[in-house]
């Protein structure tokens, strides 16, 4: 049944805008994707894996989720934009506790037609590591014109594979045993096509007619791993990046880091007389330690005739990343001058409780006792103070405009994702200790690449601009599964005061239902106080141990990837100076950057004694 605040969603979409509604029952099921192992996986409607959304960009998306499973469970619909309904974003402990507990109901409502969207994005889920565990899928929005010109077109959908469940895994994984923070390596690479959702690597096969052109749409929805993409025999054209069009770009080899998101135009060879083989190899320098019985790489076949021999290539000696800086997005958009630069150092350290954790400016995130939304929405005036939301919170002013300069202390390449917002990339540096920001954040850039899931080197940096023009509540994360739950987040509070005028009579009342039935706080401050500065009765922490213990930074990244990057940084140096000699840069002045928040101090000394539980277990 559609809930009261649904339908008011629904009403106040354009006067031509459709619904398209989608049923999902989200259960358990068996299956055994790469032949080597059964296992019970969360799937949809009795069958896995889930199957792919298609919408209208003219369109809202109603999903009627219906929870089948022994726990509570959320679905975040991955670089949808969410504008005035923060609330639908998914996101366990910042936009809802509970949104359905077992055998419970919600109506999830995305306002596509409002957002402007369109192109390649994914549902996942975003609780208890849901997603790791299968629930998962890709959620394609075509526009009424497609900007390139194809054909046909397919979805690959590419993945990491466990056999044990997730939280088996997480029990390993944040535990006083594993003090270092070794990740869990990932059993299978996993690649299908979505219009053929039955058959797994080398038994999925893409069917190609000689000269037409194909759109392939690429996921990587791993919980960990990159992955390398490549064709052999064929050529392929970058056509978008997360939702974003850009110009044609010619490519070799796609590096897909977990979450992001490609298109590719692929045209079919007008000779006919082999197959070629498709290869979707699991980069294997971010695993501390690679099984002896790990088959990394994983490979499927362009099909052209079924009495075709079938040509294999072979593998790339040396990977490397896409350049992302050097695209160029169809829709023009100027970055205006950042009004408010936040400094941000991920990091991971021994903690205080013995395990290890993901930090932003030595603070692993904690999860609040009542949503960040919920404490924007309820607190009045008071939601206007950073402290209300614990540490690592941040208040954003409505329509400032913000640089974020993620610095990467740790030893491999992490993704970050922006929940609510597709930041513009206006300036990255292969090592933030010795080589400046290019092009320099306070240059005009009159169109750079925008996506909402970055990658930031080992040791390297990036600074992602951000319009704050979304009011509500939105998390910032690493995106590998294993760094968001130990900690590696941030939250954003954006326009508290514009969010709880826009807000009135629009939050679903069964969400405040759901808590009261499990006895969760859903109003006040983070610890559930109707204070700015009151978190008495949270547990907060734990805490690093000291810098000796730190995992390193710039070590584990292969040499091959970081001269890579080098030599980019280098190349858009040398074109940036070019640009300048031609008189086309333009400069602003550069805002004094804000000091880092410090450590909150009334952790008290008997909590670090205690091994607080990771997200994904937090008992409701």
């Amino acid at each position: 049944m559609i809930t009261t605040a649904a339908v008011a969603l629904l009403l106040a979409a354009p006067a031509l805008a459709g619904v398209h509604e989608v049923w999902w029952d989200i259960t358990y099921v068996h299956a055994n994707p790469d032949g080597l192992y059964p296992r019970r996986v969360i799937g949809v409607n009795g069958t896995w894996p889930p199957p792919p959304i298609q919408v209208s960009s003219t369109d809202s998306l109603l999903v009627h989720a219906h929870n089948s499973l022994e726990e509570p469970t959320t679905l975040h619909h991955h670089g949808m934009l969410f504008n005035g309904s923060s609330w639908m974003d998914g996101a366990l402990g910042l936009s809802e506790w509970l949104w359905y507990p077992p055998g419970g109901d919600f109506d999830y409502v995305i306002p596509i037609d409002a957002s402007g969207q369109h192109g390649t994005f994914w549902v996942h889920g975003h609780s208890r590591g849901h997603y790791v565990d299968g629930l998962r899928a890709p959620v394609l929005i075509h526009p009424p014109h497609e900007a390139h010109n194809y054909d046909d077109e397919f979805t690959v959908v590419l993945g990491d594979w466990y056999h044990d469940e997730h939280a088996v895994l997480m029990k390993e994984f944040l535990s006083t045993d594993n003090p270092d923070g070794v990740e869990p390596v990932p059993d299978s690479p996993l690649l299908y096509y979505s219009h053929v959702p039955t058959a797994f690597n080398e038994n999925a096969t893409l069917s190609f007619e000689a000269g037409k052109t194909y759109r392939l749409r690429i996921i990587n929805t791993s919980a960990f791993a990159m992955f390398m993409f490549w064709i052999d025999g064929h050529d392929m054209r970058l056509i978008e990046v997360d939702g974003i069009d850009i110009e044609e770009s010619p490519i070799d080899l796609i590096s897909l880091s977990v979450a992001q998101r490609y298109s590719v135009l692929v045209t079919a060879r007008n000779d006919t007389s082999s197959n070629w083989v498709v290869h979707a190899n699991m980069d294997t320098s971010m695993f501390d330690e690679v099984p002896e019985t790990l088959n990394p790489n994983s490979t499927s076949t362009i099909v052209y005739s079924s009495d075709a021999k079938t040509v294999d290539l072979g593998f790339i000696t040396e990977y490397s990343i896409v350049n992302d800086t050097a695209l160029t997005p169809l829709e023009a958009f100027a970055a205006p001058p950042a009004t408010r630069t936040i400094e941000l150092v991920a990091d991971f350290n021994e903690m205080t409780d013995g395990t290890n954790r993901g930090m932003f400016n030595e603070i692993t995130y904690t999860a609040p006792l009542v949503p960040a939304l919920f404490s924007e929405l309820t607190l009045g005036p008071n939601a206007t103070v950073a402290t209300a939301y614990g540490p690592n919170s941040f208040v954003l002013e409505h329509l400032e405009v913000v640089d974020f300069v993620i610095k990467n202390a740790d030893d491999n390449m992490h993704p970050f994702h922006f929940h609510g917002h597709v930041p513009m990339i206006v300036s990255r540096s292969p090592d933030y200790e010795s080589v400046p920001s290019y092009p320099p954040p306070s240059a005009y850039q009159p169109n750079p690449m925008r996506r909402d899931t970055i990658d930031v080197p080992a040791g390297g940096s990036a600074t992602l601009r951000i319009i704050a023009d979304n009011p509500g509540a939105w998390f910032m994360h690493c995106h590998i599964e294993w760094h968001l739950e130990s900690g590696l987040a941030i939250q954003l509070i954006e326009a508290p005061l514009v969010a709880q005028e826009r807000s009135e009579g629009r939050v679903p009342g069964i969400m405040a239902e759901h808590c009261n039935a499990v006895g969760m706080k859903h109003s006040g401050n983070a610890a559930g106080h109707n204070s700015a500065e009151d978190l008495s009765g949270w547990p907060l922490g734990p805490k690093p141990k000291g810098d000796e213990l730190r995992r390193g930074k710039g070590q584990k990244m292969s040499g091959g990837l970081y001269w890579y990057w080098l030599a980019y940084w280098h190349f858009g140096a040398i074109a940036g100076l070019t640009l300048a000699a031609l008189g086309t840069a333009i400069w602003y002045s550069v805002i004094a950057k804000r000091p880092e928040p410090e450590l909150d101090e009334e952790v008290q000394e008997e909590e670090k004694k205690v091994l607080l539980p990771p997200m994904s277990e937090l008992k409701l």
